[in-house]
Order: C-alpha cells, then structure tokens, then sequence
C-alpha cells in the first residue's frame, strides 16, 4: 500500500487530529469546548464521519472528553503512575501533582475470609479496616481499601488514620518490602461513580495488591481508579523467574 496522499481518508483523519490536538496545547483550557462536529467538517471539507473519528482517537487517548448533549471538551490530564511498592501520596508528589485525602471507613472488625486468607490469619481475626477516597490536585482519582492484622499494629489507628500507612508501619519496624499486585478492569459501581464523579465514562482499573516484610503479610488493600484520569506506567525489563499469585477470591472484589 502507497503512502497516504492527500485526499486519502487517512490523510484527512490525521489532519483533523492534529488540528485539535494543537488547539489543545496551544490555545485551549482544561473544560473549554472544542469545535463542532460541523464545524470541523465544514472548515476541513470532509465527512461527518471522518471528524468523529479523529474525535475518538482523543477522546480514547483521554486528551478529550465527550457529555451528553452538551459537546466534546479538554480532559484534565491523566496522572500516570509508576507500578513501585509506593504510596498514592508518593506518587503523585513525585509527578508534581498534590494529594488529598478523605477518609470513608476507619474501623477495627472481624476478617472476612478472603481478607484473612490473603493475609495468612485465622477467618473472623481482628483487622484494621480504612477506605479512603485519593485525590490528586483536588480532583478524586481512586477509592482505596486497606486490611491490616491487628496483632501487626494494635495502635495504628488510635490517633486517628495516619497520613500514610505504609510510613506508619515503618515506623513500628514493618517496613514494606516486597509485593504482588492484580489489575482488572470493569464498570464502576454506583457508589464508586458517585464518590469519584465519573461523568462520560464508567470504566475503572480495579488493583488487589498484597504488601509483605520479609515473609510477613502486612497489608492486603483493593482499590479503584477512574479510567479517564488514570493510567499505568510499567518498567520492562529482560526476562527472568517471576513470582505468579496464587488465584483465589483474594484476587477479587469490589470497593463498595
């Protein structure tokens, strides 16, 4: 196949794409409407269809947004996050961005049994228990949900939910070294929409993540990323031994 000429579909595609996406970056806001489907068409002589798949690719690539019959508009950015045995706090520091929390649910209860399972306890053993809606420079990015044993940290939470409960296990001699981590994707749920003000889309990264010392289950935590606003950045490196989680209903779950 010859190179695109133009006059060539794809040639008009990329046109149009890179049309908005240089409005983007040079000329409008985060929020600010972008032009018309009409517009575009008429000021690129080309079809409607056309337009809209440019339209879609930024969309897909989280540079736009779509509102029902209100129009296309500038998404804020995605705050790309290293895969690193780190807290959101950390990360989003790291990137420039500030973070914020609120907490939902601070409590002491009995282990359900794929909580206790994945952290080696007994089912029904005492856990601290604390949800937390994550924000990265006022805008709420992920739900977190975070299990740790009680006979680990029996004060954790009496002076309320530490700023970072990885610090805070540091700090009593339980660093955090090592971890495996699950990532799904799915609908968010009603709740979910709710707390993290999913609009154009409903799609969220669910994580289940199990954090140790040593050989020691220190934490297992399950948490959920808006889909529009989020993505992952992942180091590769040359092929070696890895270590593959056991599936169980561990691995599973939703924050509710």
């Amino acid at each position: 196949m010859g190179r695109a000429r133009p006059g060539d579909g794809e040639h008009k595609y990329l046109t149009v794409r890179a049309y908005l996406a240089d409005l983007v970056t040079q000329e409008l806001e985060v929020g600010d409407a972008v032009p018309s489907e009409r517009t575009l068409t008429e000021k690129f002589g080309v079809s409607r269809m056309t337009v809209r798949q440019a339209i879609d690719a930024l969309v897909t690539e989280g540079v736009l947004h779509r509102e029902q019959g209100r129009g296309t508009f500038v998404a804020p950015p995605r705050a790309d996050f290293e895969m690193r045995l780190t807290t959101f706090g950390e990360e989003a520091r790291r990137r420039g961005m500030e973070p914020g929390t609120r907490v939902l649910v601070a409590e002491t209860q009995a282990a359900p049994p794929s909580v206790a399972e994945a952290l080696g306890q007994a089912e029904g053993a005492p856990m601290h228990r604390v949800v937390r809606l994550r924000s990265a420079d006022g805008s709420p990015m992920c739900i977190e949900e975070a299990w740790v044993p009680v006979d680990l940290a029996p004060d954790l939470l009496d002076g309320g939910v530490p700023e970072s409960l990885y610090g805070a296990l540091r700090e009593r001699g339980l660093a955090p070294t090592w971890g495996e981590e699950t990532i799904t994707a799915s609908d968010a749920t009603p709740a979910e929409e709710h707390a993290l003000e999913l609009t154009a889309s409903r799609a969220v990264m669910r994580t289940v993540r199990r954090t140790f010392a040593g050989d020691t289950p220190l934490m297992y935590s399950r948490s959920s990323y808006r889909g529009d606003r989020y993505s992952v950045f992942v180091p590769l490196r040359e092929a070696r031994p890895t270590l593959v989680p056991t599936t169980s209903r561990a691995t599973e779950g939703k924050v509710s």
